[in-house]
């Protein structure tokens, strides 16, 4: 049984029932995710899949935020992007295929902002519940990124091809209570009561017949990874190519400095 205790910007806490609980933790950076993070991100959900004690897990953010996506101050000075498009493509088809693969329940608790990957992880889990001042975002064409780590793929089945295609050419918001309204998450609770009700549907879950419902998971979550494997690579594979552009570089000097960028298409 992990013991879960190697983890720098994660913390893991073990609950009634079989329960899992994931906090994003790095409240100072709004959960930011950094190449660390990321890297403890893809490793945790490959621990969690093969963890017996393990029942349904919920994810959720320390502090304000959920996550606000890859971190732009470390996108500013250049140390967000290892070396070559072909480490950041092959660490986003990681994530994403292990966030997938695992066997137990996950249900995102989405107690603040989720933006970018973020926003990606949180709706990808099985239940949804947000804040109704939560705030949900693609945000990597303002960074001067493609849309590159799943939220062409996962967006577009929640609410449609029309309304995806919006928020990701614009990187606009929407909040809990509207995505709500729209179907991006289950249900926008009270920003007090998201993760009680979060706890509830895993501690429901993880009581249910454990067959039942991981194979209902296993078989609806193979339309999803098809999905992924059609789109993920070129997805993946562009946005870290847009890694080494003088936009993104732009786009973080900007919102560190609280401004509006200046795109050149470099």
């Amino acid at each position: 049984m992990p013991a879960y205790d190697n983890y720098q910007y994660l913390t893991i806490e073990r609950r009634e029932n079989g329960v899992l609980l994931l906090t994003l933790n790095r409240p100072e950076r709004r959960n930011a995710i950094n190449n660390d993070m990321h890297a403890e991100l893809e490793r945790v959900f490959h621990e969690i899949g093969g963890d017996g004690a393990a029942n349904a897990v919920v994810i959720t953010g320390a502090g304000p935020a959920f996550c606000s996506g890859g971190d732009a101050k470390s996108m500013d000075d250049g140390s967000f992007k290892p070396s070559g498009p072909v480490t950041p493509f092959r660490a986003v088809r990681t994530l994403m295929h292990n966030l997938l693969e695992v066997e137990q329940p996950v249900i995102a608790a989405v107690n603040g902002d989720a933006a970018g990957l973020g926003a990606t992880m949180a709706l990808c889990c099985d239940v949804v519940i947000a804040a109704e001042t939560a705030r949900f975002a693609d945000t990597h064409v303002r960074m001067g990124l493609v849309a590159g780590d799943g939220g062409v793929i996962i967006w577009p089945l929640l609410i449609g091809w029309a309304r995806a295609k919006e928020f990701l050419l614009t990187g606009d918001w929407i909040s809990g209570r509207e995505g709500e309204r729209l179907g991006l998450v289950n249900h926008a609770v009270p920003k007090d009561d998201v993760l009680p009700t979060a706890l509830a549907m895993a501690d429901r879950l993880a009581l249910a017949a454990p067959k039942a419902v991981r194979w209902t998971k296993y078989s609806m979550n193979r339309i999803l990874r098809a999905r992924v494997d059609e789109a993920l690579d070129a997805s993946a594979f562009l946005e870290a190519i847009t890694m080494d552009s003088d936009d993104l570089r732009e786009a973080a000097a900007a919102f560190l400095e609280k401004r509006q960028p200046h795109f050149t298409g470099n």
